[in-house]
């Protein structure tokens, strides 16, 4: 029989009392809408010897009650659980493939200023990532790769006649140096 570590035990207890179903999200909730709250000044500012300030005890009521509302609701909870996850998830597979690529360069410091190319390319794959988790904790991807599974002739035929007709709208109205379509 496989003993529990003291670590593992905490971890379960942490659990138990709702460290990550409540406390964690509300302080992650709390947190992004103040800061957000702050920044933009939604709710004025106040003049204080010629010095102004936010409204901060505006902005964290809002916030609180915002982040309360949140996890209230056990599906908002799990979703941001499991995209929170799955971005940590990509962020480890970003440094790992960081690491390989400064691996392969010799003994100069690695960084991808140095390939701008490849620099919007990862982040446009990023981007492309989170969209995905995001779509996924929703449960939508089941819905738009459900289309995909049942697809029959006349879905293929329609969908390829749709991109031929926008690929040759695109065509026709593309202009060339920024010139003018006579």
């Amino acid at each position: 029989m496989v003993e529990e570590s003291a670590f593992r035990g905490i971890v379960g207890f942490m659990t138990k009392i709702g460290v990550y179903d409540v406390i964690l999200p509300f302080l992650l909730v709390f947190t992004i809408i103040f800061a957000i709250l702050e920044k933009t000044k939604i709710f004025g500012i106040e003049k204080v010897n010629e010095t102004e300030y936010s409204k901060k005890n505006i902005n964290a009521m809002v916030a609180f009650v915002i982040a309360f509302l949140v996890i209230a609701s056990a599906q908002l909870v799990a979703i941001i659980n499991e995209v929170m996850a799955n971005v940590v998830l990509l962020l480890v597979l970003v440094i790992c493939f960081l690491l390989l690529a400064g691996a392969m360069i010799s003994d100069q410091q690695f960084s991808l200023e140095k390939f701008p190319n490849w620099q919007k390319f990862l982040m446009g794959l990023m981007f492309l990532g989170i969209v995905l988790i995001f779509l996924n904790a929703l449960g939508w991807l089941e819905y738009i790769f459900g289309l995909f599974v049942y697809w029959n002739s006349d879905w293929a035929a329609s969908i390829i006649f749709m991109m031929v007709i926008i690929g040759f709208i695109v065509f026709i109205t593309w202009s060339k140096d920024g010139e003018k379509p006579k």
